[in-house]
């Protein structure tokens, strides 16, 4: 009959280690295996694709179980890392040899999504990093590690967006809560970002993590900070000795660009793919090195404000640009040198093995020969990274003094410490090599003395050395020499006096030869561990040099030109080009574009057809000065160009389902970020606003942004529009002009110029893309017949919007009767979309002044609303009244055709 399950010491020993880990798959070492129960076994079955079986089976409640071998667990505890698990691994902490009773086992890791260290989850040239979160007072304690690097920032942030746009720039995949969090940015965090959520809300006192905290200005930051370190104790259990202190840094001390404009700009991630193919990261990734290719993401992320900061930049890249021969000789340098970063961190983590250390060697020989190529180079710029270029011979003389160069993977498998570097270590090898020769004349010796010829000295782990004689040849021998060992299905095994010396001393030296070469290692590993913050030093600015001369290779590569800075708020791009699109297309293919906005001009509006590349002109510009700011060329003819302190896009259709906003709303949303953060010194781009909803409303939102922007922020602005009502804005705002994509028709057939001319375009040519798209004939020729009644059809009278902004600047004494109705024509949106464009009018009415017009120059205004007879009046009302959000497109022409032809009766 069925038992109920009784747990065992075993057991009991499992079930109080994983109440310490309740979030975690507890990976419990028995033998040559990690076990898991319960829960763990069912789920990681199912993950891991493992067979689920179950300790007694007799029980009227067996306990789930499956398990992994330890020497391929690291395998299984990625795919868990991978998918957002954490993973407890309990090793035995006692030698079950000299244990009576059940072996003490403990947690001797913890592996999260943040703190893995190496395997398939850590990239090469990627950061893995580790977010701690502190609130207090509206304000947000912001810390950050890379476990693999060392690498510690902390920063104080002021709002929950600024949180998730750090976090997403950082693309961190946990985040430890230092303090209680607000709900609603938790859920954030979880549902946009897919962050991994653990709490550490207690420190303990620990100068050495005290101290890497030292230097933060902020208490805020401190916290998070200390929470982090704290959180990175209790998980890995190890040293942390290779953590950096940890660097304050400040948000606006950067070209800050939003997770919204990253994605729009496709600087890291290909929005239709996903991937890094196509992105301008792909186009700069010429680096050698890891630690190059992460510290190049870095720059890209964080492009400088400082104009001091970029030159030195720039001058490093034109040095090398001037230098092939010297930049190819560093390239074959680099080339040469592996992860210094993430080696040193090994190193302090204790999982370094000598495979490492050889390629450490390796590097590190290539310092000498990078540091002297560089000062061939040098006329003053190269001198702060040539003093972090510091050789560490010493390092180099050690480990090639010291480790095999065939060293195996493993440090306990000796084999590992050359012959010649230990004295003690060089007799346990003679002893071994001696042995073997021992071995065999004893062997010669028993075959001469039985006449055995097939008699053998062999030896296994389980019964040590022997001598084997068949069965056959047992009637011929003298057994009172010899012992029985072991008995075979043909032969017998035996030991004697001789072979027992033999074996002992044999046996002694091979353990005593293995565990010495163990010490020795750890003794050269530790003294390695010394120079850990030089090696982290000379790391980057390895990799520094790296990502220079790959900013030097694209630049010559593409003929990119050096671009000038100046504080006037001009901005000239010369014949510049897409970066990316050119590389794709190809120099001889792409169409170069100049940009020109002089100091008084502030706004571009761009009208043209689809496809004609106004959207690829826009993100050119913001590329080109990403890439200026970064300190690498760009590609144009020349560029000069202001220092942008932001950048914000509003570019292409998208929506976040998650969050439950349509297209229209993330758009919305993107509009109230640049209109609300943006300064004079920003660039806007904003790509065809207000299309996602009904033609008025947008057109009304379109126009109201527009003079929002050049009323309050001022900062310089393409703004693409199919609009075309509002390129009468030129004539009304100062700091407007209108330019247009180039196209023409021949024989009924659009021809995209893809250049950029002055003045609005003259039609939209919406009807020719659809046919370029392959829409049917017959579709395409009724839309032409409606499009031709429509444009017969449209009124002289109708008001456009442009024109009632321009009534309303023009009549300033009609402002206040007449503000409601023109309120109601520019606005009638959805709730999510009424409270800031109705902010947007409150301010536009209140500073009116600083809606800059025309007429301010004396040029002369229309009045649309002067002197009408009663019969006009009445038709004017009736467009007031008018509830234009809420009717088709078709009433709203069937009513403005009737409104015409009352207009038409009361003048004929």
């Amino acid at each position: 009959m069925p038992q109920k399950t009784k747990n065992t010491p075993m057991m009991e020993q499992y079930l109080q280690i994983k109440a310490q880990y309740p979030d975690a798959f507890l990976f419990y070492r028995l033998g040559d295996f990690y076990e898991m129960f319960y829960e763990d076994a069912t789920k990681a079955a199912q993950i891991l694709e493992l067979t689920l079986t179950s300790r007694n089976k007799n029980a009227t409640d067996p306990i789930p179980m499956c398990g992994v071998p330890f020497h391929s667990a690291s395998g299984y505890i990625d795919r868990l890392v991978e998918q957002g698990y954490k993973v407890a691994i309990c090793e035995q902490v006692e030698d079950p040899k000299l244990t009576k009773g059940m072996v003490k086992r403990e947690v001797v890791q913890l592996v999260t999504p943040g703190t893995v260290m190496e395997g398939k989850g850590l990239q090469a040239k990627e950061n893995n990093f580790l977010t701690a979160l502190a609130f207090d007072n509206q304000r947000y304690g912001f810390a950050y590690v890379d476990l693999s690097t060392g690498e510690l920032k902390a920063t104080v942030l002021n709002d929950e967006e600024a949180v998730l746009n750090e976090a997403s720039i950082l693309q961190t995949k946990e985040i430890v809560y230092a303090t209680e969090i607000p709900e609603k940015l938790t859920q954030h965090l979880k549902q946009r970002l897919a962050l991994v959520i653990s709490e550490q809300l207690s420190t303990e006192e620990n100068a050495e993590l005290s101290y890497l905290s030292n230097q933060l200005p902020d208490a805020l930051a401190k916290k998070a900070t200390l929470h982090l370190l704290a959180y990175l104790s209790l998980t890995q259990k190890r040293s942390l000795d290779h953590i950096q202190q940890a660097q304050s840094y400040e948000v606006d001390h950067y070209l800050k660009l939003d997770y919204f404009s990253k994605y729009n700009l496709e600087l890291q991630q290909s929005i239709r793919t996903g991937k890094k193919q196509g992105t301008l990261l792909w186009l700069l990734d010429e680096t050698k090195t890891a630690m190059g290719g992460r510290l190049l993401k870095q720059w890209l992320d964080r492009p400088l404000i400082q104009e001091s900061a970029i030159l030195s930049r720039q001058a490093m890249v034109a040095s090398l640009l001037q230098s092939f021969f010297e930049r190819a000789d560093i390239q074959a340098g680099l080339a040469k040198v592996y992860d210094l970063e993430r080696l040193a961190g090994k190193v302090s983590f204790g999982n370094v093995n000598a495979r490492d250390l050889l390629q450490l060697k390796q590097s590190l020989e290539q310092i000498p020969y990078l540091h002297h190529v560089l000062t061939g180079l040098d006329e003053g710029q190269w001198q702060g990274l040539l003093a972090d270029l510091h050789p560490l011979d010493n390092l180099v003389t050690l480990i090639d003094q010291a480790i095999n160069e065939e060293a195996p993977l493993q440090i306990t498998e000796g084999n590992i410490i050359k012959t010649g570097y230990n004295e003690q270590l060089d007799q346990y090898r003679l002893a071994m090599k001696n042995g073997k020769q021992w071995l065999a004349e004893l062997e010669a010796k028993e075959r001469e003395q039985t006449g055995v010829k097939t008699l053998k000295v062999g030896y296994n782990r389980v019964f040590g050395y022997y001598i084997e004689i068949t069965k056959a040849n047992l009637v011929n021998l003298d057994t009172s020499r010899y012992d029985r060992k072991q008995t075979l299905a043909n032969a017998e095994r035996f030991i004697t006096p001789e072979l027992k010396k033999l074996e002992e001393l044999i046996l002694g030296a091979q353990d005593k030869s293995i565990d010495l070469e163990y010490q020795l290692f750890i003794e050269i590993r530790e003294q390695v561990k010394t120079q850990i913050q030089t090696l982290q030093k000379l790391a980057k600015a390895v990799a520094t040099l790296d990502v220079l001369q790959a900013f030097a290779t694209v630049s010559e590569r593409y003929q990119y030109v050096q671009p000038q800075f100046n504080t006037s708020a001009k901005l000239k791009i010369v014949d510049g080009r897409h970066p990316v699109v050119e590389k794709v297309l190809g120099a001889q293919t792409y169409i170069p574009n100049t940009v020109e906005m002089p100091e008084e001009v502030s706004m571009l509006l761009i009208t043209g057809p689809n496809m004609s590349g106004k959207s690829t002109y826009m993100r050119q510009l913001a590329l080109t000065i990403i890439l200026a700011q970064m300190g690498c060329f760009v590609p144009a003819a020349s560029a000069e160009l202001p220092i942008f302190d932001r950048i914000f896009t509003r570019i292409g259709a998208s929506d976040d389902l998650i969050s439950g906003q349509s297209t229209f709303m993330v758009e919305m949303m993107e509009a109230n970020q640049a209109l609300r953060q943006a300064t004079k010194h920003s660039l806007i781009l904003f790509d065809e606003l207000g299309r996602g909803t009904a033609t008025f409303d947008g057109m009304a939102l379109a126009q109201a942004i527009i003079e929002y922007v050049q009323a309050h922020v001022q900062a310089k602005t393409l703004f693409s529009t199919h609009y075309h009502e509002l390129t009468a804005l030129e004539e009304q705002l100062v700091g407007v002009k209108n330019i247009h994509v180039g196209a023409t028709e021949q024989d009924g057939e659009v021809i995209f110029l893809h250049k950029m001319m002055d003045g609005p375009a003259d039609k939209s040519y919406g009807i020719h893309v659809g046919k370029i798209a392959g829409l049917p004939e017959s579709l395409i020729e009724r839309a032409s017949t409606i499009l031709a009644k429509l444009e017969a059809s449209e009124p002289q009278a109708n008001l456009t919007l442009a024109q009632s902004a321009n009534q309303k600047a023009a009549s300033p004494q009609m402002e206040a009767s007449n503000d409601k109705e023109i309120a109601e024509e520019r606005l009638t949106v959805k709730e999510a979309t009424t409270s800031t464009v109705s902010q947007t009018e409150s301010k536009a009415n209140q500073d009116s002044n600083l809606v800059r017009t025309k007429e301010a120059d004396g040029m002369e205004q229309l009045s649309l609303f002067a002197q009408y007879s009663p019969a006009e009046e009445k038709v004017l009302q009736t467009i007031r009244s008018m509830d234009l959000a809420n009717l088709k497109p078709m009433d709203v022409f069937f009513t403005i055709n009737e409104l015409k032809r009352q207009l038409e009766e009361t003048r004929g």
